[in-house]
């Protein structure tokens, strides 16, 4: 997780309450085979925890082998500002970002 990611999700958690923080998991979808999904929440049995500068991210147990290498980043742009995520194992990701396809095994 980048600092600037941190401070972004500690904004967003002040607002939200003080156990909240980003759940972070891999779905089926989107236009390149798999997609992430983000919301804010809680830890749920099994998470991964990632913290950083004081921010927490709750990665599902089940997508933690899809976001191994990962780096969660916050980016402000001309198309809108949010989270993303950047995947070196990735075989292919789509325009927008949001979905990937895995490596083949």
């Amino acid at each position: 997780m980048t600092d600037k990611a941190a401070r972004a999700l500690l904004d967003l958690a002040r607002e939200k309450g003080a156990d909240a923080g980003l759940r972070l998991a891999v779905e089926k979808g989107g236009c390149a085979g798999l997609q992430y999904a983000m919301t804010i929440g809680g830890e749920q049995p099994g998470d991964l925890i990632v913290s950083h500068l004081g921010s927490r991210v709750f990665v599902d147990a089940g997508s933690i082998g899809h976001l191994e290498g990962c780096t969660l980043d916050y980016e402000e742009g001309l198309s809108g500002a949010g989270f993303r995520i950047q995947n070196p194992r990735a075989a292919r990701s789509c325009g927008c970002g949001t979905s990937f396809e895995p490596p083949e095994s």
